[in-house]
């Protein structure tokens, strides 16, 4: 089977945006682009669905999820200021 070129035009920041969305689902624009065409004729129809989250979660928010499900696994998630104070202060000495 021999390739052809398939061109198309596009708004510069629409290529820019999906080139960008490519490079952080781990592929390019054109592998991308050959997937679609192959699946669209595979499927008779557009089949999938490959999407990021809308918005990254907050980083200082995961962290603080995160040190909250350690807490939490470790047994110690429901410490008063007191004793989590006592705690430090044992360690310091």
């Amino acid at each position: 089977m021999s390739n052809t070129l398939v061109q198309f035009r596009a708004e510069e920041t629409m290529r820019i945006k999906a080139i960008d969305i490519c490079e952080r689902l781990g592929i390019d624009l054109p592998t991308y682009l050959r997937m679609c065409v192959s699946r669209l004729v595979q499927e008779n129809g557009i089949p999938f669905s490959m999407k990021l989250d809308k918005k990254p979660e907050n980083r200082g928010l995961a962290a603080m999820k995160a040190a909250s499900r350690i807490a939490a696994d470790n047994g110690i998630s429901e410490m008063t200021l007191e004793e989590i104070n006592a705690e430090i202060s044992a360690v310091r000495k």
